[in-house]
């Protein structure tokens, strides 16, 4: 039977071979670096970019979203500048037009009352009698006008002309049997102001409800 091999300590454990170390070329570890960079630096741009356009379609809307405001506004500010000049202007012709009115009265007193006495006597045919109140300034005027109208139109009956100091100049009443009218210029002129008033605020509320 063989005899086991005596183990000797000739060996020294101390020395210890490393292990191969695997080795890369030089150019090739630049090559790969380099790459590397290329490949972080493009992803961080196209990131960047896309940041970027973000950031741009954010302010884009926002600025829209306050332009659709302040258009708004805008509109909203004309319509009422609109409704203001329509108001004044409409105000100003009425004001001219009453200025126009009492020049027109105090130049032709007579004029008006003229046109009415005019039209009435057209259709006042087979009346007995016909009274006409006036200011007095203008009665004799009125007279001689109504007299004149007789021989042209159907009425025949008698002719009453009364100087009425409480007949403002250019107004009076004409008055018969079964009927009469008044020219009041007062009234006419409050019932220009209404029609106005009327007019201005229907015009407000449809301006109102457009806006709603």
């Amino acid at each position: 039977m063989a005899q086991p091999a005596r183990f000797t300590f000739d060996l020294d454990l101390g020395e210890r071979t490393a292990a191969p170390v695997p080795t890369m070329p030089e150019d090739l570890v630049a090559q790969l670096l380099a790459q590397a960079r290329e490949e972080a630096y493009a992803e961080g741009k196209a990131q960047g970019e896309r940041n970027a356009t973000a950031m741009a379609a954010q302010t884009i809307a926002a600025a829209a979203g306050a332009i659709a405001a302040r258009s708004s506004e805008m509109v909203a500010a004309l319509d009422d500048a609109s409704q203001t000049n329509r108001r004044e202007a409409i105000e100003l012709a009425a004001s001219v037009g009453r200025k126009l009115a009492v020049h027109l009265l105090a130049r032709q007193p007579a004029a008006e009352l003229a046109a009415l006495i005019a039209e009435c006597m057209q259709s006042l045919e087979g009346v007995p009698h016909l009274v006409i109140r006036c200011h007095p300034e203008i009665a004799d005027a009125i007279r001689d006008i109504a007299t004149a109208h007789m021989a042209t139109s159907g009425f025949s009956g008698r002719l009453i002309v009364m100087g009425d100091p409480d007949q403002r100049l250019g107004d009076g009443r004409l008055e018969w049997v079964d009927g009469g009218i008044v020219r009041d210029i007062n009234a006419i002129s409050r019932s220009i102001d209404s029609k106005i008033s009327a007019y201005i605020a229907a015009q407000r509320g449809q301006h109102e409800g457009t806006a709603h």
